[in-house]
């Protein structure tokens, strides 16, 4: 193969090919070395030394493939003894990855990547094993981190919620910009001083300048943007409560499927068992016909489901109120029956909307939802799938801003 060929697709400032040490089907091991006016730069101060020569040594990268071919590069790099620190110092290489046997092309083509697949099929795709290319991807998500992430960026609209990112109740919060749809800073745990971290990061000026604050009803969550987003209107989001209905209405299915099954009656646990739960959940305008007929009679036979059906449907008309004060005027009456009623579950749910209910009110004043950090978490759960887990949390972290924040390829450049 001619070198000149080599050389024009190398495209490698400042060093000249000497020598193809070998070539294959597979593969192609090329020899560079400086040119003799090329500057040497220290590694150590980086300033250009032009005395102190000590000698030269010898390492291999990687480069991106040509003709087919894997790329091997043989880099001379010469040593000088730095007047800075009286060490002796290699040059540094502004193509090449500090400590790392790959070119920096060639580590952004991986990182691109593992931006849209696994690592694991990454790797195949060029040859490397799973932990070349997780050290690989990691350290390029580490600098785009910390160039574009610290300080954390600040937001206008936000919203907050967790996602489990390990067995036994490991969660990380994530903060997203629900104007950019993008997670903008995310850490290890819940509690409040997770978020207070996030919130001392942008800065008293900008904390000032959120106008509001999606949460899925946590006291931890509250208490921190109370405490920072002084002007902002904390919401506890339609979403989540809409959560916390379904959740009450499946409890008192659990709770009567057990009972049904002590009693023997057959015909209840053939009503309420796991697979027709999805029934209850649903909205009564959103039933068929045959949904609508199967309800009523659970309905007739079962009144705490029945009272909990009503609980859940009468709770949702709050919603077709235009104004925060009819709504709040509404919302004291459902509170004060959910309370008296003999459904355990909603007595308790209703205690926690009194407490919160200034933020349930506050959606219909700023109509904002952390419905997009939920769509988020379900991609941050398929992610999770896909790699089998993660046993670097801070490497995780990473990931998430890659796939749904300020690092994906797809959507900012770098």
């Amino acid at each position: 193969m001619q070198r000149y060929s080599i050389r024009k697709r190398l495209n490698i400032p400042e060093y000249k090919i000497t020598d193809i040490l070998s070539e294959t089907d597979k593969n192609i091991h090329i020899k560079l070395e400086p040119y003799k006016k090329k500057k040497f730069v220290c590694s150590g101060c980086g300033q250009v030394h032009k005395i102190g020569e000590h000698g030269i040594e010898e390492s291999i990268a990687e480069d991106l493939p040509i003709f087919e071919k894997r790329v091997y590069l043989h880099i001379v790099k010469r040593r000088y003894k730095c007047p800075v620190d009286k060490s002796t110092r290699i040059e540094e290489i502004s193509w090449l990855k500090k400590w790392s046997r790959v070119t920096k092309r060639f580590a952004e083509q991986v990182n691109r990547l593992t931006a849209i697949t696994t690592n694991q099929e990454a790797g195949w795709f060029f040859g490397l094993d799973d932990e070349t290319v997780y050290r690989i991807d990691k350290e390029m998500l580490e600098e785009q981190y910390n160039a574009k992430l610290i300080p954390p960026p600040a937001a206008v609209n936000l919203s907050v919620d967790e996602v489990s990112y390990k067995k036994y109740h490991r969660y990380l919060t994530n903060v997203v910009d629900v104007d950019e749809k993008a997670v903008i800073w995310n850490d290890k745990g819940r509690k409040t001083e997770v978020l207070d971290r996030y919130y001392v990061g942008i800065g008293e000026d900008n904390c000032k300048r959120i106008e509001s604050v999606a949460l899925d009803g946590a006291r931890t969550f509250i208490g921190s943007t109370v405490k920072y987003a002084v002007n902002a209107t904390i919401v506890y989001d339609k979403f989540h409560i809409m959560q916390k209905l379904n959740w009450a209405v499946d409890m008192t299915r659990k709770q009567e499927l057990r009972t049904a099954r002590k009693e023997n009656n057959g015909e209840l646990v053939d009503l309420i068992n796991c697979k027709q739960r999805f029934i209850l959940l649903k909205k009564k305008s959103n039933l068929t016909d045959t949904q609508t007929h199967y309800l009523q009679r659970l309905c007739q036979i079962n009144e705490p489901i029945y009272k909990a059906m009503l609980l859940k449907e009468s709770f949702l008309k709050v919603y077709d109120y235009q104004t925060p004060e009819e709504a709040q005027s509404y919302l004291e009456g459902w509170i004060k029956d959910a309370l008296s009623s003999a459904v355990e579950t909603f007595r308790i749910i209703a205690e926690s909307f009194r407490d919160k209910l200034q933020y349930i009110i506050n959606w219909f004043k700023k109509k904002i939802s952390s419905a997009i950090s939920e769509g988020i978490n379900n991609k941050i759960k398929r992610l999770k799938r896909m790699a089998y887990g993660y046993r670097d949390v801070e490497y995780f972290k990473l990931k998430i801003h890659q796939h749904c924040g300020l690092l994906n390829p797809r959507k900012y450049s770098h």
